[in-house]
């Protein structure tokens, strides 16, 4: 049989058609995709011109043709800003990946299950052939691009100039801005420009922003702009927050609370700081009940590298600290995962009818990150695990859940019990669906997603209630509270049925309900214990606010002692703090930083550092610590040696240290630490004289001793004591602060076993040199008790073992557990074991999407590479067992190989041998030569 001689043809208009999808498609995604600048105007622009006066009346139509002519030539400006794209997020190509639009996307809206599937699999080949295929006019049209680009900005500043020039104020403070914080790489960064158009914007205007910029130029003379003048930054910081600026006042506080350029005044640094949270506070109020969406948590860039220096040697990466989510990302991006890769895998899971995938893809795309906040949906989540938040996606899951519980919906929502039951199934997952049902209640509730229905908020929440959801409870008193659903008036006290429920299953957001409640009553005690629960459970907003005004009154009062009031004040320093960092929906400095710095361009880190370093001088800890650790420079051993003959910048490390310094003073220990190598290497610090500079080093070595939380700090000090660096030579208080360091941290067994082997020894030879107060070996002097002491050691007869009744036998502990242990297990198996609910415990989304994978429940995926499964399911002691075992086996099998390469070679030297003594004595010996027929008659024989 021929072949068909279509099968080539067929197989080029296949291809054909391919290339021309693509193209239409990528078309359409670049078509549709909008631009991500935000155009900042001033917000308190000019008041509006007075009356000309009749005298003037000539001068009047060229007034009003100037007037028309700048705010014309600055709506342009305007307009061709917004075309322009900013810095990219770095999430977009999860953006771009999740919502593009194709052509089978655009026929197939919304396609769930397998056939959804094959069809992202298909747009993703279909993307890759199109970059293929069209990647040469792709950079030419690119290359265009820049161009114009370059074009239109020349052209906003011209328009934004002549504009400024003609008097318009609105212009001169965008010029300003776009100056100091260029919205593309295409547009010039200018300080002088910047400064000088917010000093002639505050003198003719009195704005606060702009005051507050050029409080930031004095206070840290940026790019040399100006000499660094605190009196003049504290007056102009003054001046902006007295005018109403966010950032301002919580500069002031923070300069208040610290020091900088004034005396250190906590009732100062406690107003400021009030007025500032206040300002966030009304802010969270004006949205929907509840409040605004939290601002997702901001990252420190040393986090994602296991701290500052590095993962197990810093305090932010051992311990508990190991549980936070920016430390699991950081291992999961050095691991190659990425969002995209995640989100793939739950949703495939999740069209395949996954419950437990579709509901936790749903609380990702609900709450915009991978990784949610302890304390329940209203805390927020961290934005280190960020993706598109998409509430119709959301929507789709939970739906997709609550439906295998409550089929059907009535038609009248606030009748749904009697008009559409739940079903009475056994294996139906009334857990996710219940949970779900408050997803859906909430976005109801708040009109997210979804147009606002109380009537259906209600209906969720109450299905999600029937099955003991402290989420719904908590939906259901904000209803009753507030008198929401149509046809109801306000019920406190259901209200506060519906939040003692769900604060009885720890919701922190309950917690601060009921706080409310008694803080409106004037019950001060009964409604801090609350909030302070609050903030246990996880709570990281309102609770801090109204502990903050409760500290703060406190504080004020004349009838407190003054220690009482003082300590007081700091509390309400930090609450204060905490609530103004946190309230940033208008002014994320720090979110907006980090998406400049993940860009990678040499633009985006200096706009980075900059955004940074203006929350730095807002107090902002975490941007102290970013700054510091992106100017850094003694992250390496081979700093200043042939491998890295750069010469550091005595300015740049003394920014770096300012701000690991300030980091220090809000508790990061690991900065505290930092500040110390400073001073021991001599980066960034006065000229002082070798041992005032090591003296100082342990000091603060010592400082971040005491924390008993780093294990690096602790072992420093010991080598200082070993070597009398900065300290007299104590070879016993050298092994006190090495055996602490082990204690602190398991991790440090190998470089705390070298340096007591050193240690030892070095105790030795000072011995036998003649000297005094060596270790000894033979005794743990640690371990003695001191003179004086009134301890006596004694040894006690062993008690006789009873047998134990069944009620005690209840209070028999077993340390032997296969599960592993968490905070709250104690409680959370009291629980169970009363028969009671048990609130579900957040875990690691990425770990647990690992855990699913390699388990191999219900699919055909198993672990790949065993190594990494011994790892991770099995104990440290049966992974050595394992490891040694296999240098056993392969020894043998060594061992087996080089014998018999030596009994081969043997043998085939005996051979040799016995063939040339044959020869040499009869070639054939008894064997008949060749071509004699005796032959073969005596082969045969033989």
């Amino acid at each position: 049989m021929k072949p068909s001689k279509l099968c080539p043809r067929k197989a080029i208009w296949f291809a054909f058609c391919l290339v021309a999808l693509a193209a239409v498609s990528a078309s359409a995604q670049d078509a549709s995709k909008p631009t991500d600048v935000e155009v900042v105007t001033n917000e308190q622009s000019e008041p509006p011109p007075k009356a000309v006066p009749e005298s003037n009346a000539d001068q009047a139509p060229q007034i009003d043709h100037a007037a028309a002519e700048s705010t014309r030539a600055y709506k342009q400006a305007v307009h061709t800003l917004s075309a322009l794209s900013s810095h990219p997020s770095p999430y977009q190509a999860l953006s771009s990946a999740s919502n593009s639009k194709s052509i089978l996307s655009s026929l197939l809206p919304n396609l769930q299950g397998p056939i959804g599937s094959a069809i992202r699999i298909v747009n993703r080949i279909q993307q890759q052939v199109f970059n293929i295929l069209v990647g040469g006019g792709k950079l030419s049209g690119m290359r265009r691009r820049e161009e114009e680009m370059y074009r239109k900005s020349i052209k906003v500043v011209d328009l934004l100039q002549h504009s400024a020039e003609l008097g318009n104020m609105d212009a001169l403070f965008m010029l300003g801005q776009i100056s100091m914080f260029p919205p593309t790489s295409h547009f010039p960064s200018d300080p002088q420009l910047s400064y000088d158009t917010f000093k002639s914007h505050a003198a003719r205007t009195g704005n606060a922003t702009s005051q507050a910029y050029l409080a930031f130029y004095y206070a840290t003379g940026y790019q040399n702009v100006v000499s660094v003048d605190q009196a003049r930054a504290q007056l102009y910081y003054t001046f902006a927050a007295n005018g109403g600026d966010k950032g301002a006042q919580m500069a002031l506080g923070y300069r208040y609370w610290s020091g900088i350029g004034s005396l250190e005044d906590c009732n100062r640094a406690a107003d400021w700081y009030e007025h500032a949270s206040e300002q966030a506070m009304k802010k969270f109020m004006s949205g929907p009940p509840g409040g605004l969406t939290l601002p997702a948590t901001a990252t420190r860039l040393s986090d994602l590298d296991g701290g500052i220096y590095g993962p197990g040697a810093s305090v932010a990466s051992t311990g508990l600290n190991a549980h936070r989510a920016p430390i699991k990302a950081g291992v999961s991006r050095t691991s190659g995962e990425t969002w995209e890769d995640i989100m793939d895998y739950y949703m495939f899971n999740a069209d395949r009818g996954e419950t437990d995938f579709a509901y936790r893809l749903g609380k990702i795309y609900y709450q915009g990150s991978i990784y949610p906040s302890p304390g329940g949906i209203a805390s927020g989540s961290e934005g280190v695990g960020a993706v598109p938040r998409d509430y119709v996606r959301a929507k789709h899951y939970f739906d997709q859940i609550v439906r295998q519980v409550w089929p059907r919906d009535s038609p009248n929502p606030l009748q749904h019990r009697t008009a559409a039951p739940a079903l009475k199934d056994e294996g139906a997952p009334v857990g996710y669906a219940s949970a779900s049902a408050a997803y859906l209640g909430r976005m109801y509730l708040r009109g997210e997603g979804v147009k606002p229905d109380m009537a259906l908020a209600r209906m969720w929440f109450e299905r999600g209630a029937d099955y003991g959801d402290r989420e719904c409870h908590n939906g259901l008193g904000i209803l009753w509270r507030d008198g929401l659903v149509p046809g109801t008036k306000p019920d406190v006290k259901k209200a506060m049925q519906h939040f003692t429920l769900a604060a009885g299953q720890e919701l922190a957001e309950a917690q601060v309900n009921i706080a409310k409640y008694h803080y409106a009553r004037g019950e001060l005690t009964l409604a801090t214990t609350y909030f302070e629960t609050a903030i246990r459970l996880g709570s990281p907003f309102e609770a801090y606010y109204y502990l903050g005004k409760i500290h703060a009154s406190q504080s004020r009062s004349l009838s407190v002692a003054p220690n009482v009031a003082s300590s007081s004040c700091a509390m309400a320093v930090s609450f204060y703090k905490l609530v103004s960092e946190r309230g940033v929906w208008d002014d994320d400095l720090l979110k907006d930083a980090e998406y400049a710095w993940v860009s990678g361009s040499d633009r985006g880190k200096e706009i980075a550092m900059l955004k940074w370093w203006i929350a730095a001088e807002r107090g902002s800890e975490i941007a102290q610590n970013n700054l510091a650790y992106a100017l850094d420079q003694d992250k390496s051993i081979l700093r200043l040696t042939r491998f890295s003959p750069f010469t550091p910048s005595n300015d740049t490390a003394h920014l770096a240290l300012t701000q690991w310094t300030r980091a220090a003073a809000q508790r990061n220990v690991d900065a505290l630490v930092k500040v110390g190598d400073y001073y021991y290497h001599g980066l960034g610090v006065p000229e002082y004289t070798e041992g005032v500079r090591y003296e100082k080093a342990a000091r603060y070595y010592q400082s971040a001793a005491d924390t008993q939380m780093s294990a690096l700090a602790m072992w420093n000090l010991g080598w200082m004591y070993e070597n009398g660096v900065g300290v007299p030579q104590d070879f016993h208080l050298a092994k006190r602060h090495y055996d602490l360091a082990l204690e602190t941290n398991s991790e440090a067994y190998i470089p705390v076993l070298l340096s007591l082997t050193k240690l030892y020894a070095r105790s030795i030879w000072h011995t036998l040199m003649g000297g005094t107060d060596g270790l000894n070996l033979w005794n743990d002097d640690e371990a003695l008790p001191l003179e004086g002491d009134d301890e006596v050691l004694r040894i006690e007869e062993p008690v006789p073992v009873q047998e134990s009744t069944p009620k005690e036998q209840e209070h028999t502990f077993n340390d032997d557990e296969e599960d592993s242990w968490y905070l709250g297990k104690a409680r959370d198996e009291f629980r169970r074991r009363r028969g009671m609910q048990v609130p579900d415990r957040e875990e690691d989304p990425v770990q647990w999407a690992r855990d699913r994978r390699n388990a191999g429940q219900d699919s055909d995926y198993a672990p790949e590479d065993y190594y990494d499964n011994a790892m991770r399911t099995g104990g440290e002691d049966e992974f050595s067992e394992t490891a040694l075992l296999m240098m056993l086996c392969l020894t043998v099998a060594v061992l087996i190989y080089v014998r018999t390469r030596m009994v081969d070679r043997m043998r085939r030297q005996e051979r040799e041998q016995r063939a040339g003594e044959n020869h040499q004595a009869n070639a054939n010996g008894v064997f008949p030569p060749p071509g004699d027929v005796r032959r073969e008659d005596w082969a045969v024989v033989r």
